[in-house]
């Protein structure tokens, strides 16, 4: 399947994140060069078969969006406590 420019982008970034760091959704389509296109980066991250970094990615205010979000705390407190 071929991807998008922004697929691209947005992929580049997630691959680009470190142990420890949260971005929001909006924070990684403004880094991809896509501002405003947050739902977009969700999506990707909902549909990628890569394996991501997913739980590093929360919502505005650092809100946990995830379909699972205590798995999600649990990745990110054990990478807090790691770094």
């Amino acid at each position: 399947m071929s991807q998008t420019d922004f697929e691209k982008a947005v992929l580049a970034v997630l691959r680009s994140l470190k142990s420890g760091e949260v971005v929001t959704y909006g924070e990684v389509a403004e880094l991809a060069g896509y501002p405003g296109r947050a739902r977009g980066v969700g999506r990707i991250l909902a549909i990628t078969p890569e394996d991501l970094p997913w739980w590093r990615v929360v919502g505005a205010g650092g809100k946990l969006r995830s379909p699972n979000p205590e798995l999600q705390e649990h990745l990110l407190e054990m990478e807090s406590q790691a770094n």
